[in-house]
Order: C-alpha cells, then structure tokens, then sequence
C-alpha cells in the first residue's frame, strides 16, 4: 500500500504574520518541520521582519510543543536589506509578545554575543539568515554548529541567490557533501542540513524523506510537493484578499 505524504501545513496551516520576504516560499515547509521535530530549542541568526521565525511559532503554539524559541537580532539592518529604523522592531516585538508570550524571546544583539547564552549540544533547530557574504554564513556555521544537538537541524535561508555579494549558495555548495543534507531549490533556496549522531529510531516521517537516502525521483517529487505546497498557501491567502471564500461562493450559488 502506497502512503502518502499529508502534513500538518496543507491541512490547517494559515500564517498568522505576513511581510514582505523571500521567505514565503518555504512556510508550509518550516510549519511541517517544526511539527515533525518538537523541538526542545530553537534558535534563529537573523530575523528582520519575523516571517520566518513567528512561522515557527505559530508551529509551536498551535501542536503544544514543550520548548523555546529565541530570535536573534540587532534589528538595525545591513548592506544587505538597508538600515531600518526601530518601526521594524517594535512590529516584531509587538507581534511576539501578543501571541508567543511564555515562550519565544527577542534577543538584541550580535550573533557572537549570543554564543555564550547557549550551551553546546542543546539547540534543536538552528536557522542561519544573517549577512549573507560567503565569510559571515561560514563564520555563523562554525560558531554555532558546537550548539546544536546531535542529530539537530540547521537551515540555511538564500543558498539559490546568486545576487550581489550574497554567498551562501557558495558555501553550501561546499559543505553539502559533508553532511547529511537536502537542498529545495524554488524561492530564494533553503538548505537543511542534519548534525551527525543523535537517536534515529523515533525519527518522524519528514526526517526519513529528508535524510534516508531517497532516489533523485523521491527528491525530486519532495521538492515538488513544498512548491505546491507553497503556492496553494498564495492562492488560499489571495482568495481571501479578494473576499471569495469557497463558502461565501457556495452560499451564493445556492
């Protein structure tokens, strides 16, 4: 009997937090990875406008999972996406504090000065999203690698964006074949990469599609599905904007 991959996003996931990001592409899959893993710790380099991190949340919050989550940011800006001014963190503040109060928490400050915050084996979930030079995503990686568990995700946001001095899709090109890892090429990118050792017996359903050792079809038809995914959560969240409900159309018509 042929089993077929449903997750928690394509069931009932609708963002509570929307901005303007390249991150939308990969939502339905953060919601799904945060369900599948439960994470005791989570923790993200690089936050700007919280879309990927309050998805996170929102995973959190909605399937009552035991853990915390820390976002981890000057909120000033870069080169990259221009300073902005403290509008930007007084939205992302307010947002955090109406609706994950308890258990997620704003840290102001640089990645470096984080480190000491954290102990070495405890993170679950890291998301790098910093600066995106090819010097700063391999100085967060061997910074906070030490910090996550064994067997811990970590994402890497951008490694399809070739613009710039972005360099992220260089050193995951370089890295990639020395872990465990899967790469989603639509959007912007994302690449996951899974940290040796830690217990795989228990491992959920999206691990094994992730990381055991799948043909290129069974990751190709993966990746396929996330952009489906992705685009079905547009289409659903544009249906809304235009005020057509399927429910509305129905009572209409009948």
């Amino acid at each position: 009997m042929t089993s077929v991959y449903m997750p928690p996003s394509i069931r009932r996931f609708e963002p509570l937090h929307m901005v303007f990001s390249t991150w939308v592409d990969h939502l339905p899959f953060a919601y799904d990875l945060v369900t599948a893993i439960r994470p005791k710790l989570l923790v993200e380099l690089g936050t700007h406008k919280g879309l990927s991190f309050f998805t996170f949340c929102q995973a959190m919050k909605e399937h009552e999972i035991d853990g915390l989550c820390y976002a981890v940011d000057t909120f000033e800006g870069d080169e990259h996406t221009d300073k902005y001014d403290e509008s930007v963190f007084n939205m992302v503040n307010d947002h955090n504090r109406q609706n994950y109060h308890g258990f997620s928490y704003l840290m102001r400050m640089f990645f470096q000065d984080a480190l000491k915050h954290f102990s070495e084996d405890t993170i679950e979930l890291l998301h790098i999203d910093g600066f995106h030079t090819y010097e700063a995503v391999s100085e967060d990686f061997a910074s906070w690698y030490p910090k996550v568990k064994p067997g811990g995700i970590i994402l890497f946001h951008d490694v399809q964006a070739r613009v710039q001095d972005f360099g992220a899709w260089k050193f995951w090109d370089e890295i990639r074949g020395q872990y465990e890892t899967f790469t989603f090429n639509h959007g912007f990118g994302l690449g996951v990469l899974r940290k040796a050792g830690g217990d795989r017996s228990n491992d959920p359903e999206l691990l094994k599609l992730l990381f055991s050792g799948q043909s290129d079809e069974s990751a190709a038809a993966l990746r396929a599905f996330y952009v489906h995914a992705s685009k079905h959560l547009e289409n659903n969240r544009k249906i809304k904007r235009l005020g057509k409900e399927p429910g509305k159309q129905v009572a209409a018509a009948s």
